[in-house]
C-alpha cells in the first residue's frame, strides 16, 4: 500500500510539471505572440520645459496594419511582438527594437537592449 501511495505521487508531481511547460518556454521566449494594434504610431523625442513638450521625429514614425506588416518612409516589412518586446524582423527597419510600455505606446531599444528617450504612440 506505502508503495502505490509512493507511485501516485510521484505521477501527480510530473503532471503538475508537465503543466508548467508550457509557462516555462514562453518565459524563456520571451512571451507568447501577439501583435500590437494597428494604425499610425507618431515618434518623438521629450521636450523641455522652456519649450515644447515633444520634439517629432518624423523619420522614425511608421503604420502597423494586417498580418504583422509595417510601412515606413524607408518601405514596408514585418515585425514580431513576443511578451512585451517588438522587433522590426523584415523591411528596412529590420533588427530595431522596441518594448511595449501599453497598449498604444512603445519604447525604443538600443543596440544592448536599453531604453532609449523615443517613444511612439499610435495616433488615431
Amino acid at each position: 500500500m506505502l508503495r502505490v501511495q509512493a507511485m501516485k505521487h510521484l505521477f501527480a508531481s510530473f503532471a503538475a510539471g508537465m503543466l508548467c511547460l508550457p509557462a516555462l518556454v514562453n518565459a524563456q521566449e520571451g512571451g507568447q505572440l501577439s501583435t500590437m494594434p494597428h494604425g499610425n504610431y507618431q515618434c518623438a523625442l521629450p521636450g523641455s520645459a522652456a519649450g515644447n513638450a515633444w520634439t517629432p521625429i518624423e523619420a522614425e514614425n511608421f503604420r502597423l496594419s494586417s498580418a504583422s506588416r509595417y510601412r515606413s518612409a524607408t518601405g514596408r516589412g514585418t515585425y514580431l511582438l513576443k511578451g512585451d518586446y517588438f522587433t522590426f524582423t523584415r523591411g528596412p527597419r529590420k533588427g530595431e527594437r522596441f518594448i511595449r510600455e501599453g497598449e498604444n505606446r512603445l519604447r525604443k531599444l538600443d543596440q544592448n537592449g536599453d531604453k532609449t528617450r523615443l517613444l511612439c504612440v499610435r495616433r488615431g
